[in-house]
């Protein structure tokens, strides 16, 4: 099993976490978005969309982030990252994609980059973008965690999940950014239980093969 992937891209942190909670082993293949490797025409057999992650399990070549972690969970169902009862599936699930669907797309970097380009924003600008996007994201999960008896030591009972996965890396693009999130205690609460977790530990970028 092959992933390729670069240790700063949060869709590949979260498939990293889904791939440890699971005890998988793994080759790491970095792709230096820096160095537009991922726009390379070698890599874009693997992944048209030019973009990270992208899983190769013995051939068969899967793209998107979820659409991986979904595939691990499938095929790999042990230990889970989702709970068998379908409400509590669609909990997690919603949770991700909160991050996935509604903070990821409009703040991160490939819409950084538009609004430069059409713009002409500058840095701080392009933070500024970002940061609103993230915080907007976090007012919404942080109700979702605190107004819930649901949310145990994890987003979602007393085991990490999917929505751990995705949640860890944008709260960790936060700390980045120095969002402020005094405001989500919430989701610090499950981000400091997160940080114990050997798993997640293993993930985080700075620990990866690529990291400078």
């Amino acid at each position: 099993m092959k992933l390729h992937n670069f240790h700063r891209s949060s869709a590949s942190f979260r498939v990293r976490i889904a791939l440890n909670v699971k005890g998988l082993d793994y080759e790491y293949v970095p792709v230096n978005l820096m160095r537009g490797e991922s726009h390379s025409s070698a890599y874009e057999q693997l992944n048209p969309q030019g973009i990270v992650p992208t899983l190769d399990d013995g051939g068969r070549v899967i793209q998107q982030s979820l659409a991986i972690c979904e595939y691990l969970e499938e095929k790999y169902p042990t230990p889970p990252l989702l709970p068998r009862d379908p409400g509590e599936r669609a909990r997690v699930r919603a949770l991700a994609l909160a991050v996935a669907c509604e903070i990821h797309p409009v703040g991160g970097g490939r819409a950084q980059n538009q609004i430069a380009a059409m713009f002409k924003a500058t840095p701080e600008q392009r933070n500024e973008w970002m940061v609103h996007f993230i915080r907007l994201g976090f007012g919404g999960i942080e109700q979702m965690l605190a107004g819930s008896s649901e949310t145990g030591r994890f987003c979602h009972g007393d085991t990490v999940t999917l929505a751990d996965a995705f949640l860890v890396p944008q709260v960790y693009n936060a700390e980045l950014a120095k969002i402020d999130l005094a405001q989500f205690p919430a989701i610090q609460r499950v981000y400091a239980a997160c940080n114990q977790v050997d798993a997640i530990i293993r993930a985080r970028p700075e620990g990866q093969p690529d990291a400078k």
